[in-house]
């Protein structure tokens, strides 16, 4: 199974440079659609609901203090399948051309993020898990 920075560094050998914050959501939504499309998680790593949406804590600790990223040196795009690498394209196709605050507004009113920050103020920092669960409900009545 590929890793979240495998995952990365296939998104990011498609859409080269973006935001950080872009690329954490691009992974979010590459991770909700597989769960859907494919039946299965691309990625062992947990989704973190922060206050400007979906964050692998992994991702972060790679890419803080970046504002922009153009490469991801440490995972491999070749360690996704074939079909895997098609799943990110679709996601890349329908998502790619929001920018990051496009997309954190849209997962803040989407429900996996708003149910895992439930009680949380708009700003409080948190590191509440997004679950597979509420992903695979919310985004498989979206089909």
């Amino acid at each position: 199974m590929a890793n979240v920075h495998d995952v990365a560094a296939y998104i990011l050998s498609k859409r080269s440079p973006i935001t950080a914050m872009k690329l954490q959501k691009l992974v979010y939504y590459s991770q909700a659609w597989s769960l859907v499309w494919d039946d299965a998680p691309l990625f062992n790593e947990q989704i973190e609901a922060w206050a400007n949406g979906p964050v692998v804590r992994e991702l972060y600790e790679y890419h803080r203090g970046a504002f922009k990223v153009g490469q991801w040196d440490i995972g491999n795009p070749k360690n996704l399948t074939s079909s895997e690498k098609e799943t990110v394209d679709q996601v890349l196709k329908y998502y790619g051309h929001m920018s990051s605050q496009e997309l954190s507004n849209r997962t803040h009113q989407e429900e996996p993020w708003r149910e895992a920050r439930r009680g949380m103020q708009p700003d409080e920092r948190g590191d509440r898990v997004i679950s597979l669960a509420s992903m695979v409900e919310y985004y498989s009545g979206l089909k």
